[in-house]
């Protein structure tokens, strides 16, 4: 990988995410963001090895797929914010001297990653591709699964409520299965971590059944 280029891009991020009001406003949210960020990174770059990408291209796309958190987000906001950070991420790569067609590629990525549209015309190619499908895969993780039960207030529920909540969970990652990727390597992680995600749910399905009675 260029070195060079990763430190100039990850320098690039971070100044625009101590520039962000909302962000050092809230400051779990901008720790969150930049772990986030730094995830979705190693998981291109595991992509882009396998896939024979350039490594040093996706790392760089990854690091700057989420650049416009460092505004606040107004009315559709976040639907856009791939969008704005395509943008945002232009005129920096033009700066570390990348070829047009290879900042297009990137900056269409980027710009997909929320929605699947783009403001501009490009191409969706497995790379491009990848900066979304990387974002994803992210969504299903270890610390995801402790972030999720916290946030949606998982210990204050009842009992019922919360056998409701693990088989609407199962019901949900049994349709996530077999969602297309963009490239082989994608699809294999995506079924691992939505395997692994099964697992810690049916197994929590499985206490919680323990909870109530004796079983046969």
């Amino acid at each position: 990988m260029d070195r060079n280029r990763i430190s100039r891009t990850e320098e690039f991020l971070k100044q625009a995410f101590d520039g962000g009001i909302y962000l050092n406003a809230h400051p779990e949210d901008k720790a969150y963001r930049l772990e986030h960020t730094y995830r979705v990174a190693n998981i291109g770059r595991q992509i882009a090895q396998a896939e024979g990408f350039d490594e040093t291209e996706m790392v760089i796309a990854c690091l700057l797929h989420d650049v416009s958190y460092c505004e606040e987000f107004g009315e559709g906001g976040w639907k856009e914010h791939g969008r704005h950070a395509a943008r945002m991420a232009r005129p920096f790569l033009k700066e570390l001297g990348l070829p047009d067609e290879r900042i297009n590629d990137i900056c269409y990525g980027i710009a997909i990653h929320v929605d699947d549209e783009a403001d501009f015309e490009g191409e969706r190619t497995p790379f491009a591709l990848t900066v979304g499908d990387a974002d994803n895969i992210d969504r299903f993780d270890a610390y995801r699964i402790h972030e999720t039960l916290c946030g949606d207030g998982f210990l204050d529920m009842n009992y019922d409520a919360k056998s409701e909540y693990v088989r609407r969970k199962l019901a949900r990652l049994n349709e996530l299965m077999d969602m297309e990727m963009g490239t082989r390597t994608a699809e294999k992680i995506w079924k691992e971590r939505i395997a692994f995600y099964m697992a810690f749910y049916e197994k929590l399905s499985s206490q919680l059944a323990c909870s109530k009675r004796v079983m046969d």
